[in-house]
């Protein structure tokens, strides 16, 4: 067995994200309130004149999903919220009801100011370089073209794409894109950021950059929403968390605690299902975030 002397120096300690929740009486950034949220979708691909006939001309049947489930929640100022859950539990579904890009059927969400959901990527084109893409970003993000002149540069810069910002986005990796797409979503602090699964891509100098870009963000009183399946990522970067269950709230609370319960429940499940689970608490950090 491996000893340790006495007189031996402890290892320093890890450097973790600061995670004081705001004060109480912060203003209230974002408000969901008994928010349900369903999609419609057709159970027949196609359907044959003949069977239209039959039917009386009426459309395709339809099935009804109820992705998110009276949900409400609020969150201040300030605030790094992470949403965590199994595929298809409605996080993503959540993130773009927040950002109103998804109606809701019952229910209402109130924001301060309008969020912003990284990337910017339908505002780009593939057959235009980069930096024609900072421009188009820019716009979609509401700023005037001195503006984005103005910052051109740095967004360059912080993306790391010197070498390939003149090039069409086509011939751009699926990391490269990424990159230039959190670039410019964050080249303006938003008071409200909405992440999802973003921070998956890039090398380890881009992940620091970004984890340290969107630290300034919260800092600067920016709230900011996190859908990751990393959750390290949860536990190092957020606040609060919340947990989502086929579209209903397990969960909200500290992130060590709601992280710490999804887990159980998952290795649960595992069991269940005759699955063998590895002997740690907690999943191992990889090199990157070791790093952080």
């Amino acid at each position: 067995m491996a000893t340790v002397e006495a007189d031996s120096p402890e290892p320093p300690p890890r450097p973790r994200w600061k995670k004081d929740p705001p004060p109480l009486d912060t203003p209230l950034a974002v408000v969901v309130d008994n928010v349900s949220i369903t999609y419609e979708i057709f159970q027949e691909a196609r359907v044959s004149l003949r069977a239209v006939i039959a039917r009386g001309f009426r459309g395709r049947a339809k099935r009804q999903i109820h992705a998110i489930e009276k949900m409400s929640f609020q969150v201040r100022q300030g605030e790094s919220v992470g949403l965590v859950g199994g595929n298809g539990a409605g996080k993503s579904t959540m993130l773009a009801g927040i950002a109103g890009l998804l109606p809701v059927k019952k229910g209402a969400i109130y924001a301060r100011t309008r969020p912003t959901l990284l990337g910017v990527a339908a505002a780009l084109n593939p057959s235009l370089s980069g930096r024609r893409n900072i421009y188009l970003g820019g716009l979609a993000l509401g700023l005037s073209g001195p503006e984005i002149a103005k910052r051109v540069d740095e967004i360059v810069e912080f993306s790391g794409l010197d070498d390939f910002i003149d090039l069409p986005m086509r011939a751009y990796s699926s990391g490269m894109r990424a990159r230039l797409h959190f670039s410019i979503a964050t080249a303006v602090a938003p008071e409200i950021l909405l992440i999802d699964e973003a921070l998956a891509v890039g090398d380890r100098q881009f992940k620091r950059r970004s984890f340290k870009r969107i630290e300034e963000i919260r800092e600067h009183a920016g709230t900011i929403f996190i859908v990751s399946h990393n959750l390290n990522e949860i536990r190092r970067m957020c606040t609060r968390a919340i947990w989502i269950d086929h579209g209903e709230m397990v969960m909200d609370g500290d992130p060590e605690e709601v992280v710490d319960a999804y887990e159980r429940r998952d290795d649960q499940r595992a069991i269940d299902d005759g699955e063998e689970i590895p002997d740690t608490d907690v999943t191992p950090a990889t090199d990157d975030e070791a790093s952080w």
